[in-house]
């Protein structure tokens, strides 16, 4: 008790002495019986302090709240809340709001949700019991210690004050909250101030490593272990190092921690005085840092620079790590440095020499190299003679022989293969190779072998709209146009006459050495039809043939030689009836009015057929009238006069269309 509430205790005491008058002798008994009743009140006390309180089967009764008072120098009483209420009637109303009012100071005022201090009132196996200095002592379950045998009975201890009752009327505590919330108060203050802190990596999860800091799980993202990649993050579990918290969510209990924010501080001061000596053409030594598909990052000592694949060789490399390991050492030459974006531009081949100084010296015209294809394209394939030095050897130039629509027939990527240099353009930096060049070119006895107007038999290859492609030997083709096919078809496809794979015989028209082509001719094999046509029946002469078939313009006639003419309708004598006297396989004879070997054209009349019959006839008339004799036969003189004007209609006629 406080000396001022002994001292208040003291005056209400001897007031009531005093307001008494009581003998002294009856002072002294009064005296010595309080003394012996605060004793006994005392022991009674310290008894039940003694036993602990059992909290497995029921809470733990409400502590009772004692306050001491004194009746003389040497007495002191002790008393419970009930026991005041008890005393109250013998206490008039004024003391009484005194002693209540020093009971109440005795009282805490305390908050939820915060921390309190308070002090061990017993242990038993489940809990423990802690006085914070209110009307009710609170619980905490014994598995929140971490060492349970390190605490007694009356240590001062911190807990979170949860809830001041739950359902029970219990005060609600917990030592491990209270734990929490000190340890997110110290990393809240460590990141404010940016203070370096210990802690020890537990295990590797997606994306990084989990921390113990201060008992509390952060994490460390991988990117943030080192200014370096970490290739290899198991080898860093179960190590203490030194982090930054660089980020802090106490909503979410989020922690963030870096050790790479330390490492760059650390760098800073290099990194700036590399950065002030940077300059174009200066060869640094530098670590392989990082391999991606574009390029090599080098670590120049605190400054990253960029070694685009590019520059990495002067050959062709299909990605960076054909010439770089991670952690290796290269010197390298500065090629650009942006000072305003700090990026500074690295190259590797720079530091040998151009592989094209004096191509022409290493790879004469003619020369027999090797080399390894490294692309291979639709039109040819690429050679790599040596690094930065490359060649194409032209679809055109694979094969004297062989029909190749890809250079894929002939090679394979990375397949090393001979050739043969044609030619080189320095300015370009182009080199034309040739694969075929290393065989005889069996183009330089073509005409030997195929002389003009000779005969040969050849596969036909490939149908085109033009013609047929004919294979006289492996890697010789000769065409044969569509109109070379035949001398009376009109083909309008070669497909109409021949097939692919099929074997014709083939006359040999003309030899184009140069550009190594061969004219062929298929009908060239037989007569040609026309000619003897041509002198069989001239123009005007009466033919005989066969009506193949009508259209709306004339009919097609099937003619000797197997050739075919054509009637015009206008040239028919009664057009009307040209359907019903002209049906096809009907026999006709018909006069030859044009005749055109280049077109192919053979154009007939009747009319001019029916004129030739009636001037024959006119004639045979005429001679017996000049000999004197007299008409003989059918004819009467009617039909005579009609013959004679038929004549002269059909001449007119013809008159007319010439």
């Amino acid at each position: 008790m406080s000396d001022e509430l002994t001292n208040k205790t003291q005056e209400e005491t001897e007031n009531a002495a005093e307001n008494q008058a009581q003998p002294a002798e009856a002072e002294v008994t009064q005296a010595e019986a309080t003394e012996n009743e605060a004793v006994e009140t005392t022991e009674a006390v310290e008894a039940e302090v003694a036993e602990p309180v059992v909290a497995e089967e029921k809470a733990p009764e409400k502590p009772v709240r004692e306050i001491k008072t004194f009746t003389g120098q040497k007495s002191e009483k002790v008393y419970t809340l009930d026991e005041l209420e008890e005393a109250s009637e013998d206490y008039s109303d004024d003391e009484y709001s005194k002693m209540v009012s020093m009971y109440e100071g005795t009282l805490t005022s305390i908050t939820e949700k915060e921390i309190v201090s308070g002090r061990i009132v017993s242990i038993d196996e489940k809990y423990v019991i802690v006085d914070i200095g209110f009307k009710s002592e609170g619980i905490v379950p014994v598995n929140e210690f971490k060492n349970i045998e390190e605490v007694k009975p009356g240590d001062e201890i911190e807990v979170f004050l949860d809830r001041v009752e739950d359902r029970e009327g219990q005060l609600v505590l917990s030592r491990r909250k209270a734990n929490t919330l000190r340890v997110w108060q110290k990393i809240e203050q460590v990141h404010e101030s940016q203070e370096v802190v210990e802690g020890h990596i537990k295990r590797r999860i997606k994306g990084g490593m989990v921390v113990d800091v201060f008992g509390i799980d952060a994490f460390l993202p991988g990117s943030q272990i080192d200014v370096r990649p970490v290739r290899d993050f198991d080898a860093y579990v179960g190590r203490n190092m030194e982090f930054l918290v660089v980020k802090l969510n106490m909503s979410s209990e989020n922690v963030v921690v870096s050790h790479r924010a330390l490492v760059e501080t650390d760098l800073e001061d290099q990194r700036q005085e590399i950065l002030a000596s940077m300059q174009a053409g200066q060869i640094l030594e530098g670590i392989v840092k990082n391999i991606t598909d574009f390029g090599v990052f080098i670590d120049l000592g605190g400054v990253d620079g960029l070694l685009h694949i590019t520059d990495l060789s002067w050959g062709r490399v299909e990605h960076p790590s054909e010439i770089c390991k991670l952690d290796q050492r290269l010197n390298v030459v500065v090629l650009e440095f942006d000072e305003e974006r700090k990026r500074i531009s690295l190259g590797l081949k720079q530091l040998q020499p151009h592989p094209w100084d004096e191509i022409n010296q290493k790879y004469p015209e003619g020369t027999k190299v090797q080399g390894k294809v490294v692309s291979i394209a639709d039109y040819g394939a690429f050679i790599e003679l040596e690094k930065g030095v490359e060649g194409l050897v032209h679809i055109s130039e694979m094969s004297w022989t062989q029909h190749i629509k890809h250079p894929s027939q002939l090679v394979e990527k990375n397949q090393v293969i001979e050739c043969v240099i044609l030619n080189i353009n320095v300015d370009e930096r182009k080199v034309s190779l040739g694969v075929k060049q290393l065989e005889n070119d069996p183009w330089k006895e073509i005409t030997e072998r195929y002389p003009i107007n000779s005969r040969h038999k050849g596969v036909v290859r490939n149908l085109t709209n033009f013609g047929v492609f004919v294979e006289l030997e492996p890697g010789i083709d000769g065409l044969v146009h569509i109109s070379d096919l035949s001398w009376t078809d009109k083909v309008n496809h070669p497909s109409e006459l021949v097939n692919k794979g099929e074997e014709i015989e083939v006359s040999i028209l003309a030899v184009d050495f140069e550009n190594r082509r061969i004219s062929l001719g298929h009908k060239q094999i037989m007569e040609n039809p026309w000619v003897n046509f041509a002198s069989e029946y001239q123009l005007g002469s009466e033919v005989e043939g066969v009506v193949t078939r009508l259209t709306d313009k004339g009919a097609f006639v099937r003619l000797p030689n197997k050739l075919e003419g054509f009637l015009p309708q206008r040239e028919v004598e009664e057009p009307n009836e040209m359907r019903n006297n002209f049906k096809p396989d009907t026999t006709v004879t018909l006069a030859i009015i044009e005749f055109d070997e280049q077109s192919r054209n053979i154009t007939l009349s009747q009319k001019e057929s029916a004129r030739k019959e009636a001037e024959k006839e006119m004639k045979k008339l005429q001679k017996k009238k000049e000999a004197g004799e007299q008409p003989t036969g059918a004819l009467t003189l009617g039909e005579m006069s009609g013959l004679a004007e038929l004549k002269k209609r059909l001449d007119d006629e013809n008159q007319d269309q010439k």
